[in-house]
């Protein structure tokens, strides 16, 4: 038998209140965690109906064995939105969309019926993380 399950996966933040913006106030993740200040804060999300799950907004580039070439390497990869991604599900693909358009979530992608069978959307958090949504039909 199997007991392995998601608990925590990590993201990269620049801008812990702009995040909390994002994800709490748009998306509707409660905080479980908030610690640390300034450069070096860590935030746990999650969903209300999901506490065995939580996404971790981390200060990106935080280890110490982080070089300053590997550092530069990953700032830029998060300004291009190609460093880290999350995949989301939700029942109401267009009240999502609906939602983070109205609240000013940076737009990737309409709801599309994508060839492979999903409908989908995507945005970009505060970070550049890119943030796609499934509709679970």
């Amino acid at each position: 038998m199997n007991d392995i399950s998601i608990h925590w996966t990590f993201l990269p933040h620049t801008d812990p209140e702009a995040s909390l913006a994002f994800y709490r106030d748009l998306l509707g993740f409660e905080v479980r965690n908030d610690v640390g200040g300034g450069p070096m804060r860590w935030i746990t999300l999650g969903a209300p109906g999901q506490p065995g799950v939580s996404v971790v907004l981390e200060p990106p580039a935080a280890d110490p064995g982080v070089t300053e070439e590997e550092r530069r390497t990953i700032t830029e990869m998060m300004a291009k939105g190609t460093y880290a991604r999350l995949v989301l599900a939700t029942t109401d693909l267009d009240g999502t969309y609906d939602r983070l358009k109205s609240g000013g979530a940076e737009l990737v992608q309409e709801p599309t019926e994508q060839p492979w069978g999903q409908r989908d959307c995507a945005f970009r958090d505060p970070a550049g993380n890119m943030i796609r949504f499934n509709e679970v039909r």
